[in-house]
């Protein structure tokens, strides 16, 4: 079994002659040897043994011989976006979290940090927003996560941004989780624009194992090569290692003087809260376990970023290249993450939430070392990435999001003054909503959400609404968690937040502002008009992996429809290849998720 850690091979940088290597070498390379650990200055392990950073930023090997740090730029710069999974507001170093996260720290201290960011609350809308540039309200999305047992998956009709990149040339890869759908081989990532893709279909599952159960008895294998099971890596090696390696051997193989756009999207710091032993050394004296738990997991990824940041400078692309770094979401406090000062959690509107930890590192930005306050979202970098790659979005197509990257390099006003942060119809209806208390602008019953310039409104019900403090040095036991609670007046459906002056949500002005309360509610009820409906089927009996070779994957075709499928045929099918093992691990999974960290 491999070592359990975020350390990876770095295979060498090939010959400037042969950039394309043969599918037997890039193996091999996957299967070299670790290098050596050293520690960092804030003691854990990384892999710079072997290379030196300079002060201009080039690399050389320590024996004294210097690697080339680029090679003839090329005029479209590469894309690297970086989505960690979970990470709360608080859960970085420069935003004063106790967990050690150097690289971020130094990368969003040479770059751009993102202090206006926002995505959404949960998995599955920021990233479809991130790959279409358009609001939930204008996919069907709009309503919870893609659940594995559901015929959905990002509308096939919308032009992802992998699509329209490699229409100008780029090369594009995706290395982690998905989570857009997968019922249908159309929906897979391979056919929404990706040369090619390495990871999970699913929102979570085993770092390890890499299996998931949805429910009892629908449990399944869920790592993918490309639009196959990847049974060669069913071997135990922690995701984020596996990740990192994946993505060190694309820029190993690749010409950086051809663009590149690589999507790395870990899996972690999702629950389940699992991490490599050794990670956890500097955070013993954290009471809280799950806290303890995400804190060695996000010391893990931090490390796995600084390798592929040393990655991209071995091989020559750095110093073209755009590193874009977010969360998806708020963090869960009852799974270690904290999002505070801001109220609220993943899967709520209040700022805790939807506002994300965001920065923005290139040699190519203008204004370097800054702090951007100007109001950016997640769809904002479709059209961003689209035009840095000389692309052109079709004039028929309306988007939501807006070019920002002279806000972002050069500090100028952002072009966007308000974000829909959702309209939900079929969430549960708040019971005091009603279309008086909307002014008969909107039933306030409804949830939904809107941001304009410094207000924000938020009706129906938005979540979970508590300020969690800290859970560090909780003093209520190693398995409780405390909360600050405030009682809220009853029978409320309609919040006003002026975000600029209240950050924290902590004064609703809806009283005092009756007027804005209206502006903004008939904002919201022109975004509705706009509205495609909700997609959010009922599962299928198809989806479950014991019908598909104990995998989650694609089940639906449309002879589907005319005839049941064969339990006595999908048994058989299971038969072949890895039957025992899979089936092995089919039984031993429910241990998968008990939240005990390896090692």
């Amino acid at each position: 079994m491999a070592p359990r850690g975020c350390v990876g091979p770095l295979p060498p940088p090939p010959s400037p002659q042969t950039w394309v290597w043969p599918r037997k070498m890039l193996a091999m390379g996957a299967l070299a040897g670790f290098w050596v650990l050293s520690l960092l200055t804030y003691g854990y392990l990384s892999w710079g043994q072997g290379l030196e950073e300079e002060e201009e930023g080039a690399l050389r090997a320590q024996t004294g011989e210097r690697l080339e740090p680029s090679v003839t730029a090329v005029s479209q710069p590469h894309l690297i976006f970086i989505l960690a999974d979970d990470q709360g507001f608080r859960d970085v170093g420069y935003h004063g979290s106790e967990i050690k996260t150097p690289t971020l720290d130094k990368l969003a201290a040479e770059g751009v940090k993102l202090e206006n960011y926002y995505v959404q609350p949960i998995c599955t809308p920021s990233r479809s927003q991130f790959i279409t540039g358009k609001y939930q309200i204008h996919t069907g999305l709009q309503h919870s996560i893609i659940r594995p047992t559901q015929p959905n998956c990002l509308p096939l009709d919308n032009a992802t941004l992998p699509q329209k990149l490699k229409e100008v040339g780029y090369s594009t890869h995706m290395v982690g989780k998905w989570h857009l759908g997968f019922y249908r081989k159309e929906c897979m990532p391979t056919k929404r624009g990706f040369d090619t893709f390495f990871g999970s279909l699913l929102g979570s599952g085993d770092y390890y194992t890499h299996y998931k159960c949805d429910s009892p008895g629908m449990c399944g294998y869920d790592l993918y090569e490309n639009d196959n099971a990847a049974w060669d890596y069913d071997n135990g090696i922690y995701s984020t290692q596996m990740y990192t390696q994946r993505v060190q051997q694309i820029l190993a193989s690749h010409d950086p003087r051809k663009p590149i756009f690589l999507y790395i999207a870990y899996q972690a710091v999702h629950s389940p809260l699992q991490a490599p032993g050794r990670y956890f050394e500097h955070y013993r004296s954290i009471v809280n376990i799950n806290r303890r738990r995400y804190a060695a997991m996000l010391s893990c990824l931090d490390e796995a970023i600084n390798n592929v940041t040393l990655a991209l400078k071995m091989y020559g692309f750095y110093n073209n290249s755009i590193i874009i770094y977010s969360s998806d979401n708020g963090g869960q406090p009852t799974a270690g993450g904290s999002n505070w000062p801001l109220r609220g959690s993943k899967g709520t509107y209040w700022e805790g939430g939807i506002r994300a930890v965001g920065f923005v590192h290139s040699p190519l930005l203008k204004n370097k070392g800054t702090v951007c306050k100007e109001l950016v979202h997640i769809t904002d970098w479709y059209p961003t990435l689209i035009s840095l790659a000389e692309g052109q979005i079709d004039e028929n197509i309306q988007l939501d999001g807006y070019d920002v990257w002279e806000t972002i390099s050069e500090g100028l006003r952002s072009p966007r003054v308000d974000i829909l942060h959702n309209i939900d119809p079929i969430y549960t209806k708040a019971k005091n909503g009603s279309w008086a208390a909307g002014y008969g602008i909107w039933n306030t019953a409804i949830q939904s959400a809107i941001r304009v310039q410094h207000w924000k409104l938020l009706t129906g019900n938005p979540g979970y609404s508590d300020w969690v403090p800290p859970q560090s040095f909780s003093n209520l036991g190693p398995n409780r968690w405390h909360n600050e609670r405030i009682t809220l007046s009853t029978g409320k459906s309609v919040w006003l937040f002026n975000i600029t002056a209240d950050p924290y949500e902590r004064v609703d002005l809806s009283h005092r502002y009756p007027g804005i309360v209206k502006q903004l509610l008939r904002r919201l009820s022109q975004f509705n008009k706009t509205a495609v409906p909700v997609r959010y089927p009922p599962k299928d009996p198809r989806s479950n992996p014991r019908l598909n070779g104990g995998v989650w994957g694609p089940w639906y075709k449309e002879e589907s429809k005319k005839q049941k499928p064969s339990k006595k045929k999908a048994e058989k099918k299971q038969k072949k290849g890895k039957t025992r093992k899979k089936q092995k691990k089919e039984r031993s999974f429910p241990n998968c998720h008990s939240g005990i960290s390896r090692g």
